[in-house]
């Protein structure tokens, strides 16, 4: 093993230079060999040398340098400054805690606990340089946590299938019975939308009680067995979308983020939790599936209408 070493004398003013470059060290989880010197693995480099780079505009000093253990015993004190046991164990202890209280909770609220465990969890991920036995075993954790969450809430939440996705043409999809689990939530009410809106404006939507028995006629999504549903690490909006070229609007692009994260965790989402919020209580307002989708569709309606950052329309 090679590290990057940073050797810094961070400057006496200002002090928001110096608490960003504390903070930023402790989020890029550096292993620190005294005051003034933070590890990395050598692939993270840049990261260092970009505090290196902002230390020295203001007057600090700092250098990067290559770092070799001169033997093994060396190597592993090393690793061992990298051990992340105790962020684990302290995620644990948190997600006991958690479900202590998730017999009570809600949905939106219980799903929510969800996401926020997930997302701790990748945040430990991402600076788990050396992972060992630990992170495998808290996913696990987690992925049972979110099979009770749809055993009790969703007990037909599609399975991800593999495959690619078959590009289709919309113009074989006009006039449809479109199909899906009664009480919709955040991704079939997207799918929805997203159907009427870009691929078949005359769509009909049949809400089913039991998946078990869906009439042929019927094009399903977010089902196990549907037509639609979750392929890969894609949800079903997002699979719905690659069928029809739809990948490319950059307005739709937010809209993906928030509805993945909010429907299979991940990377945090900006609209994400202002949707979350919405929908809930659009749900609580209309008991009929029709009713609520025509109040969520005007939700979806007026994110499409929003002009896309700068940041999502560089990317494409």
């Amino acid at each position: 093993n090679m590290w990057s070493i940073l050797i810094v004398t961070l400057p006496t003013q200002p002090n928001a230079v110096r608490l960003r470059i504390w903070r930023a060290l402790k989020a890029l989880g550096c292993a620190a060999l005294r005051d003034g010197a933070y590890l990395l693995p050598m692939d993270q480099a840049a990261h260092l040398e970009a505090l290196a780079q902002e230390v020295t505009e203001h007057g600090g000093t700092a250098s990067v340098l290559a770092l070799s253990p001169r033997d093994e015993q060396q190597r592993m004190e090393i690793l061992g400054q990298f051990d992340r046991n105790e962020s684990y164990a302290a995620w644990h202890e948190s997600l006991r805690t958690a479900l202590l209280e998730l017999a009570t909770l809600a949905e939106v609220e219980a799903r929510k606990r969800v996401r926020g465990a997930a997302d701790a969890l990748e945040a430990i991920r991402r600076i788990d340089y050396y992972p060992g036995p630990a992170l495998p075993q808290a996913q696990a954790v987690l992925a049972v946590w979110r099979q009770e969450l749809d055993a009790r809430f969703s007990k037909d939440e599609p399975h991800a299938t593999e495959g690619s996705v078959s590009q289709l043409n919309a113009a074989q999809f006009q006039g449809k019975r479109w199909a899906t689990r009664a009480r919709p939530w955040v991704d079939r009410l997207a799918c929805a939308w997203l159907i009427r809106r870009f691929i078949d404006q005359k769509a009909q939507f049949v809400w089913l009680a039991d998946v078990a028995k869906v009439p042929k006629n019927l094009i399903g999504f977010d089902y196990d067995g549907a037509r639609f549903t979750h392929v890969g690490k894609r949800v079903s909006f997002e699979v719905l979308m690659a069928s029809f070229e739809l990948e490319q609007d950059p307005r739709l692009l937010p809209i993906a983020q928030a509805v993945h994260y909010l429907d299979a965790g991940g990377m945090p989402a900006a609209l994400a939790t202002g949707l979350e919020a919405i929908l809930s209580g659009l749900r609580e307002m209309h008991a009929d599936d029709d009713a609520l989708l025509a109040a969520a569709a005007a939700v979806f309606d007026a994110l499409y209408a929003t002009p896309p950052s700068p940041t999502i329309a560089a990317k494409d």
